[in-house]
């Protein structure tokens, strides 16, 4: 029997799992060749590992224990929070909310009141504003 056909075999052969007479070729080859033993011990051992790693069944029951401690839990907190402040929260954050878009708002708004001179252009403002337009992306890239 040639290596390539141990190799593939040798798993069944490990786990018992071949015909009597194809257990027989495979173990005479490994008697003979020492390279196969050599991987055949390596491969049991590991199997041996992977057997011993195995994850036992979980507790049926585990789920439901699980579960029924959250719920308490949860009711424990529910009753420990005062009816006022589970009222307050929402609406302080409402109003959080609200104050900060307004703020948002005003922070966005183009001053009214400043003084520009009106031979000011928005360009000579702003000198950077549209860079874009004054260099094509292309010469950019190919820099």
């Amino acid at each position: 029997m040639k290596c390539n056909k141990v190799h593939s075999k040798l798993i069944f052969f490990l786990e018992k799992e071949l015909q009597v007479s194809e257990m027989e070729q495979v173990q005479k080859h490994l008697d003979e060749c020492s390279d196969c033993a050599r991987f055949a011990a390596e491969m049991k051992s590991t199997l041996r590992i992977l057997e011993n790693d195995k994850v036992t069944d979980e507790n049926p029951f585990f789920y439901t224990r699980v579960k029924a401690r959250l719920e308490k839990q949860h009711d424990e907190q529910l009753v420990a929070r005062p009816v006022l402040l589970r009222i307050l929260q929402p609406v302080a954050f409402s109003i959080l909310l609200l104050l900060g878009i307004y703020g948002g708002f005003k922070l966005g708004e183009t001053p009214r009141n400043t003084l520009v001179s009106s031979t000011l252009s928005e360009q000579e403002m702003v000198p950077f504003w549209n860079e874009m337009e004054a260099e094509p992306i292309e010469s950019f890239l190919m820099e």
